[in-house]
């Protein structure tokens, strides 16, 4: 271990101590508070140059440590080493994966001899302690959108009733590179909510991992701080896109401090630059507030010296994730119950599911072509969206099989039937079908009629609805007791004649007899 070396101060009082007091070592090692070794090296160093006490009156300090350290070295000047482009390094922090430590190593490949990690991290963090509050939050590209409605409102013509309406304005950024999206329309109602979202996809071309939205009711059915829960639109439209919706929590602002700036910029840079202009209609509006939209994405931002159109292209767009190959349609949904019908109902329709069913809760998802019913999670029918009223679409394989069997039965079916058996059968059943105003109400007849063939056999049955016809006999149980009987294996009776009347007989007055 090096030996202290001690001030001009102290090396004066050892000398005048050891000198002029002649005390000795380890009193004055106590008196000076130094060790006693550094005493007995500073009075062997003065020894050595020369010195006695007392010391000349024209010695100075810089002179005295040159007598007494000859041998030192001046202290090599301090090394430059090189700063890396810290504005650089905050950027890159924001890409998915990319460390401090990673950014440390690359520097280091560069400047062999540049700083330490532990000191590179104390240098970027006291750059980074000038930003704004709401920058040291490093937000990883493509990961977060922020979503929220602008507190002031735009004054737009409404061209349908000439009066002039508060349009309200969404705003969307991007938490890597703060590129923005801004739209009006009239309502923070569910159906704009959603239709902003899409078009905001489309302006970004894609979209992130995660949208966090404010907690309105179009968005945020109800607002908790550990388990929110979603409108189950917007939560469709987040299974559509294949997005995390994390709603910021509740009164805690910086949760969406992205928003929030992204809002304040949208205010001061859209909407107080339209108060004086005289819009007409949404699209006069929009149109309007995309070419100051575009204006602010391409305008350098003062901390970083990049404007947020560059950072998108450099952070975001990279990361984001393709969009569906197929639009979002708007949905709504509304829970209902299974009926002993096994139908459920939806805007005064009713719809079939089937009959395994009855009595299961349910969720509809209704959009402008379709009604898909849900039990479970899992998707159990789809129908074609009525929009009569009191309407009812079943799909005959949700019927149980009596239902279904009963159904399948019509008077084409039975004469089809009939017709294996012989043309006395068919003329039986003809005759037992016109007989009723309606063929519904011979259909059990019908059935039971041709059920006999199974016990008789169909020649049997054929020959027992010849006797019958000719009897004029077309109920089940007559020819029932036919077969009984066996009268069907009799030979066939000839029918009775009617004898031959004489032409003339005295009782026949004739034709002239009334003239």
């Amino acid at each position: 271990m090096a030996q202290e070396r001690l001030s001009m101060r102290k090396i004066r009082e050892v000398l005048r101590l050891r000198w002029g007091c002649q005390l000795p070592y380890h009193a004055i090692a106590r008196s000076c508070g130094v060790g006693q070794s550094s005493v007995h090296e500073c009075v062997r160093r003065a020894q050595r140059a020369g010195l006695s006490w007392p010391l000349p009156e024209d010695l100075d300090e810089a002179t005295l440590y040159r007598l007494l350290y000859p041998d030192a070295q001046r202290a090599p000047a301090p090394l430059v080493r090189p700063l890396p482009d810290w504005a650089t390094i905050h950027t890159a922090l924001r890409r998915k994966d990319v460390t401090l430590r990673l950014l440390w190593v690359e520097y280091r490949e560069e400047y062999p001899d540049g700083y330490g990690y532990s000191q590179f991290c104390d240098l970027y963090a006291r750059w980074a302690g000038h930003l704004k509050p709401s920058l040291r939050i490093l937000h990883q590209a493509g990961e977060k959108c922020f979503l929220d409605y602008a507190g002031q409102t735009l004054k737009v013509l409404d061209p349908d009733t000439g009066e002039i309406r508060e349009a309200q304005l969404f705003v969307g950024v991007l938490g890597a590179s703060s590129y923005l999206y801004a739209e009006a329309h009239w309502t923070q109602e569910l159906p704009n909510w959603i239709a902003a979202h899409v078009r905001m996809a489309a302006f970004f071309g894609g979209v992130t991992e995660i949208w966090t939205p404010d907690n309105l009711k179009s968005g945020v059915k109800s607002p908790c701080r550990y388990e929110p829960e979603i409108n189950p639109t917007y939560q469709d439209l987040a299974r559509h896109y294949q997005v995390a919706v994390v709603p910021a929590r509740v009164r805690k602002a910086k949760d969406k401090a992205k928003a929030e700036v992204g809002v304040q910029v949208a205010q001061r840079w859209i909407l107080a630059r339209l108060r004086h202009r005289h819009l007409v209609g949404l699209a006069a509006a929009n149109h309007a507030i995309r070419e100051l939209l575009d204006e602010i994405n391409r305008r350098p931002m003062r901390h970083l010296g990049k404007s947020r159109r560059e950072l998108f292209e450099a952070l975001d767009r990279p990361a984001l994730r393709p969009l569906p190959t197929t639009p979002y349609e708007f949905a709504t949904f509304a829970k209902a119950t299974v009926g002993i019908d096994y139908h459920v109902g939806f805007a005064q329709n009713y719809y079939s599911v089937p009959f395994q069913l009855l009595r299961q809760p349910a969720w509809l998802r209704a959009t402008d072509r379709t009604v898909e019913v849900f039990v479970r999670g899992q998707r159990v029918a789809s129908h074609r969206r009525a929009y009569t009223v009191n309407c009812w679409h079943t799909l005959p394989e949700h019927r149980p099989p009596q239902h279904r069997a009963y159904l399948e039965w019509t008077p084409e079916r039975f004469l089809r039937w009939a017709e294996q058996m012989g043309p006395s059968t068919t003329a039986l059943i003809q005759a037992r079908l016109d007989a009723k105003q309606h063929p519904e109400q011979s259909f059990r007849t019908c059935l039971g009629i041709l059920g006999l063939a199974k016990r008789y056999t169909e020649a049997r049955l054929e020959a027992a609805c010849a006797r019958a016809l000719r009897s004029g006999i077309s109920s089940y149980k007559g020819i029932k007791n036919i077969l009984d009987s066996a009268f069907d294996r009799l030979p066939a009776e000839p029918s009775p004649t009617q004898p031959e009347l004489p032409l003339t007989h005295p009782n026949l007055r004739g034709n002239t007899y009334y003239h």
